[in-house]
């Protein structure tokens, strides 16, 4: 590989994953301002169509610039850019089982476009983390149906426990994840408060 673009693809990557913590919590805020301010429920459509559209970038600059199993340090002892490819789901579980993920993601799309319109018009914050598990199940939905596999790259080492390679798909799909059990847990706190006050 070209070695300028073989530091270009180590520096995008490897400042984007550095800056993970900011870039999320920034992009989630964003995503909150869309949702307050965007007008429409089309809005949360877009918060996913970017999730979608930015891990899919990112994975197609590591297939096409690193060969499988290439690996470069990012972090010294703690972030590598890897090139690695998933049959299964995470931690590589069900390797090979296709088309139980076809059925399985194909009624998960569903069971959330559904759920976006039934709750439309409640907590923008919920309605994030619903976009936020769409965008990350169509990505690496997108993957299966075209490669027969997920490209993952992000490789952590956090305290001496080699952390699975996973890619953005994923930690879109874990913040929305976060995120819908955090307002759930909000809006029964809300309800119970509403029983004690009555």
């Amino acid at each position: 590989m070209n070695l300028t673009v073989k530091a270009l693809l180590i520096n995008f990557i490897g400042t984007l994953m550095i800056n993970n913590q900011s870039l999320i919590f920034h992009f989630v805020v964003k995503c909150n301002r869309i949702a307050i301010y965007g007008g429409s429920n089309v809005r949360y459509y877009v918060i996913t169509l970017l999730i979608v559209l930015f891990d899919q970038a990112t994975k197609w600059m590591v297939a096409l610039n690193m060969n499988l199993y290439d690996s470069y340090e990012v972090i010294p002892g703690f972030f590598w850019i890897t090139s690695h490819r998933n049959t299964g789901a995470a931690w590589g579980i069900l390797e090979g089982q296709m088309w139980l993920f076809y059925i399985v993601t194909v009624i998960v799309i569903g069971i959330l476009i559904y759920y976006m319109q039934l709750y439309k018009n409640s907590y923008p914050w919920l309605m994030i983390g619903f976009a936020f598990i769409l965008g990350g199940a169509i990505g690496n939905f997108i993957d299966r149906i075209f490669l027969q596999e997920v490209i993952d790259f992000i490789d952590l080492n956090i305290f001496g426990y080699d952390f699975p390679i996973f890619n953005l798909a994923d930690s879109a799909l874990t913040v929305g994840v976060i995120l819908v059990i955090i307002m759930m847990l909000i809006d029964e706190m809300k309800n119970k408060g509403k029983k004690v006050d009555e």
